[in-house]
């Protein structure tokens, strides 16, 4: 009798210790009218290979939910649809399909419009209204699709509203933060976040381990649908500057502060932009925009969502076109200045900070591919790219506004294809070029014309860093130019 209790004894404690299974996140049957303004989004992606710009890489697949608006308009994510070659649209109470175009995309706002190639596909369908009455404390439903099309939300609880980083590196927008036990379902790349019956936010990450979702805020997505009725799309504007926390007393004896001055250091202005244009200088404080109060951590008292960032207020809270009024302390002295707030396109950055959907420019000359450096090439490296890519491209991305004031690009040998002219060059790669036949080279451009035009029947290409030169007889790539092309499958031997 003892053995038998004795074995029942273990079987319990092996079943309590290893047979627990983790615990199914509750959901809800969603209200019935929600799966009339829902479709799921099955996007075809395909982007460019930035270290052989001839072609692309591997396509994949993304699904998610999109939200119908007035208009005929469907809302996803950017990221959900960049890049995409295919965009296909499936009603959730019948399973019919249509294919679909973007109408307007913000890669930097993370948010997309998509309009149905069939005008009667969404017929019938309930467009959802949008909200931005939310604020920590709220309870919101996230909502998803059974397989069968059944619509399911579950229970999100906001836990801060702040200004966070969006799908690029530069992009920081009003963020709502919640907690969440969320099951992965099909089209679970992005889903629509509501309160009520209507659209609060869209999910944008979602981290398992601590159940926790960043999402667009309803105020940036209200922003994106509102400048996308204007033509052309303006996007979200920028100030232009960055500053610094002025909290350390020092600092603050040493700018002349008062306690109740507040404000942050402007430490760096950017060339051509808002707040340069606006008269921002590098060493001012900044204490008021408009007649709103900026804190020692560039804070300022919203009344829904508390201590927001001040980078709230010149994004999303103003549009391109329009003028907010800065107050700046300047050698003890208040000034207010007019800035005229706008955004910068990314082809009039030095380094473009991205080129979703755009191939990269190149141009091919006896088997040296030279590019104009983009911070996609640098992302080839991977999530580590800031330490494991070429670090001077990195420093140039950087710092490229203080250290190329002037409009141009930076044309670079990014590597050698194997060719009789290129015997010796194998392991020359990512040299910035200065010069090609004694002309100086701001752009893919002025290569490909300074090409026209070799000295004494040669190409000398100049570098900033050793070799310094080298020469290609130009008669010989103009002869094997053909080869090349069929050596390699190249399509072509540019792309400007």
């Amino acid at each position: 009798m003892k053995p038998l209790l004795l074995i029942l004894f273990s079987l319990s404690f092996i079943c309590a210790g290893f047979c627990t299974t983790e615990p199914i996140p509750k959901v809800a049957i969603a209200p019935v009218e929600q799966k009339g303004s829902v479709v799921r989004v099955n996007s075809t992606n395909q982007s460019y290979d930035f270290l052989r710009p001839w072609s692309k890489d591997a396509p994949f697949s993304r699904r998610g939910l999109g939200v119908l608006l007035d208009g005929g308009k469907i809302l996803v994510t950017a990221e959900l649809v960049a890049n995409s070659d295919y965009i296909e649209l499936e009603r959730a109470d019948g399973g019919e399909k249509a294919t679909a175009k973007v109408d307007v995309i913000d890669y930097e706002a993370n948010l997309a419009t998509l309009t149905a190639e069939d005008s009667n596909f969404l017929s019938g369908m309930q467009p959802l209204g949008l909200t931005t009455d939310v604020k920590t404390g709220d309870e919101l439903s996230v909502l998803q699709l059974e397989s069968n099309g059944t619509p399911v939300s579950a229970k999100a609880l906001v836990t801060s509203v702040e200004v966070g980083k969006y799908a690029l590196e530069d992009s920081g927008y009003l963020m709502f933060r919640m907690s969440c036990p969320l099951q992965f379902r099909e089209n679970s790349f992005t889903l629509p976040i509501v309160k009520g019956n209507k659209l609060a936010a869209y999910l944008m990450r979602y981290d398992s381990r601590s159940q926790t979702i960043d999402a667009i805020a309803s105020p940036v997505i209200n922003h994106f649908l509102v400048e996308s009725q204007h033509h052309p799309y303006r996007g979200f504007p920028r100030a232009g500057l960055d500053f610094s926390s002025t909290r350390d007393p020092q600092l603050r004896r040493y700018l002349k502060l008062q306690d109740s001055d507040g404000g942050v250091y402007v430490n760096q202005v950017e060339e051509d932009g808002p707040a340069s244009k606006g008269g921002v200088l590098e060493g001012d404080v900044l204490v008021k925009i408009g007649d709103k109060q900026v804190d020692p951590d560039g804070n300022y008292l919203n009344p829904l969502y508390g201590k927001v960032s001040i980078t709230h207020l010149t994004t999303t809270e103003a549009y391109a076109g329009q003028s907010v009024t800065m107050t700046v302390i300047r050698n003890g002295e208040r000034k207010q200045l007019n800035i005229a707030l706008f955004r910068k396109a990314p082809e009039d950055y030095v380094i473009e900070p991205y080129t979703i959907g755009k191939q990269p420019r190149y141009y091919i000359l006896a088997g040296l591919v030279f590019e104009e450096l983009t911070r996609d090439y640098l992302r080839e490296w991977g999530a580590n790219w800031l330490k494991d890519a070429p670090q001077r491209l990195v420093y140039y991305d950087r710092y490229q506004s203080e250290l190329f004031p002037e409009k141009r690009k930076i044309v670079f040998l990014t590597q050698i294809l194997p060719t009789g002219e290129t015997v010796g060059y194998d392991q020359l790669n990512n040299l910035v070029v200065t010069k090609v036949n004694g002309r100086p080279v701001l752009s893919l451009d002025d290569f490909a014309e300074a090409v026209k035009n070799p000295i004494g029947g040669f190409h000398k290409i100049e570098f900033e860093e050793d070799p310094h030169e080298i020469y290609l007889d130009a008669k010989q790539v103009e002869t094997d130019s053909a080869t090349l092309r069929s050596v390699y499958s190249l399509p072509a031997l540019q792309h400007l």
